[in-house]
């Protein structure tokens, strides 16, 4: 590994062992949890820092109806992500399980299947985009320069969802296959092509809100490109040799792998579609409230993203190494590992937390330009005290969320993520906006969104029933018993 990498591991890695120094979690699996988690975890920084940088080049050229009017699309440019996760959680169940039992001509059906499912679905979503795109945007808001930059933005991202769920899918086979590492390096790369080129197309070339969205459509054909060429040859120029090579001129639409990817995909999609779509709603209650406030969610909602990031790797370690002793038949095992991983992941929350509210005021002061209305700022800085309040919750639903993808018990969570958005935090912000409570409804509502899930996923984990549901879709070839 080189001295950049290990700079990079280190910080989550010694939280680990610091657990387990304490006897909370096992030593071994703690480093087998960091060698797969941290290259996640920098892949989320850079991509969420990407998204905040979006947002705070335009914030600083054209002002909050800017941010807003990004903001308002973004729930639209989200369906990519319900898209193309939900197609990835199926692809990860499959591979990590196939991956664990050697059963490779089975993995090579679950990526090209994966990949088919992508397309077909995504490219009418994209036609919408591109044909309605004011249309769509006027459904949530009313104001006039906002839906003017909305719109804008909308148009042109909307080319890059076919390729941001196959960037998913391919992230997801080399996770599954135990490579978090050569999967970090494609989309971080990608992620920095992306904040070069917004610099180059909103501030050399004046594009605006349609160059900060061009330079997302560009990062990620140039991620999907290199996962296309690892993953077919076995290794990609600048970035080595993959875990995994898949022939591309195998069969595509495998019935038997087409029914398990849909599946497993379609819950863990609907859960991503219940956080995309809940967005419409808020975005709609929060343009009620006083000046500055939609904005102050928007930059608050990227500085959470960031903060979020932990639960990128610790979620997808969680569900490579469950699913590769699911695989292999050894359910304790598989059980050992989502423990511990839950307590290493709200170990690793509580960090990022803590560093989020030492500094709110300055990363907030990054997206702000002076003719901001002057309670954007207090607002958005309140916002990210809740939200690390709310965090530590995250790390439990989301680190509780891998053992069940991994076993394609996939429903629960949506369940969980459905209760958690419509049932508690968009039902507080709207009673915020009718009653005195105000804003302390929006911080409410960033714990409901994150303790609902929490206590619902764990449940379901400490269940055990995830286990008995990943006998459906284990490999013939494993031969292992269903029990250690």
């Amino acid at each position: 590994m080189s001295r950049t990498g290990d700079v990079l591991r280190l910080p989550i890695l010694y939280i680990g062992l610091a657990l387990a120094r304490f006897g909370l979690i096992d030593r071994q699996r703690a480093v087998e949890t960091a060698d797969l988690a941290w290259p996640r975890i920098v892949t989320g920084v850079a991509r969420m820092s990407k998204n905040a940088a979006d947002v705070a080049m335009v914030g600083a050229v054209l002002g909050a109806d800017a941010i807003a009017g990004v903001g308002v699309a973004g729930p639209f440019w989200g369906l990519a992500f319900a898209i193309g996760g939900g197609v990835a959680g199926g692809t990860i169940a499959l591979v990590s399980q196939r991956y664990g039992a050697n059963a490779y001509e089975e993995l090579g059906l679950a990526v090209r299947s994966s990949v088919l499912l992508v397309v077909v679905i995504s490219l009418p979503v994209t036609a919408a985009f591109w044909f309605f795109p004011r249309g769509l945007v006027t459904l949530i808001n009313s104001n006039p320069a906002q839906i003017e930059f909305g719109a804008t933005y909308l148009k042109v991202v909307g080319l890059g969802i076919p390729f941001a769920g196959l960037n998913l899918v391919g992230s997801r086979v080399l996770v599954g296959a135990d490579d978090a590492y050569t999967a970090m390096q494609v989309r971080a790369g990608g992620a920095f092509v992306n904040i070069a080129l917004n610099a180059i197309f909103i501030f050399a070339l004046g594009w605006g809100v349609a160059g900060a969205a061009m330079g997302t459509v560009l990062s990620n054909v140039f991620a999907v490109t290199a996962f296309a060429i690892g993953i077919s040859r076995g290794s990609a120029p600048a970035f080595g040799d993959f875990p995994v090579e898949v022939d591309p001129w195998g069969t595509y639409a495998d019935p038997s792998t087409l029914k398990d990817l849909v599946r497993i995909g379609t819950p863990v999609g609907a859960r991503n579609l219940v956080w995309t779509v809940a967005e419409f709603p808020m975005l709609a209650i929060l343009g009620t409230y006083r000046d500055g406030t939609l904005a102050a969610f928007v930059v608050a909602r990227r500085i959470w993203g960031i903060m979020n990031t932990p639960g990128w790797g610790f979620g997808l370690a969680s569900s490579s190494l469950t699913g590769q002793a699911l695989g292999k038949g050894k359910e304790a095992l598989a059980e050992a590992y989502g423990r511990d991983i839950i307590r290493f992941s709200v170990a690793t929350y509580a960090v990022s937390a803590l560093i989020a509210a030492v500094f709110a005021e300055p990363l907030v002061g990054l997206f702000i330009n002076p003719d901001s209305p002057p309670a954007t700022e207090p607002i958005a800085v309140n916002l990210i005290y809740a939200a690390c309040a709310a965090m530590l919750f995250r790390g439990i639903s989301g680190s509780s969320i891998g053992p069940l993808d991994a076993s394609g018990d996939t429903r629960v969570p949506f369940l969980s993520q459905l209760l958690g958005m419509f049932g508690g935090s968009i039902p507080l912000a709207y009673v915020g906006s009718v009653t005195a409570l105000g804003i302390w409804a929006i911080y409410l509502a960033f714990m409901a969104e994150t303790l609902i899930p929490a206590a619902i996923n764990y449940w379901r984990f400490n269940s055990g029933k995830w286990k008995e549901i990943s006998r459906e879709i284990r490999p013939e070839e494993s031969g292992a018993s269903p029990v250690d």
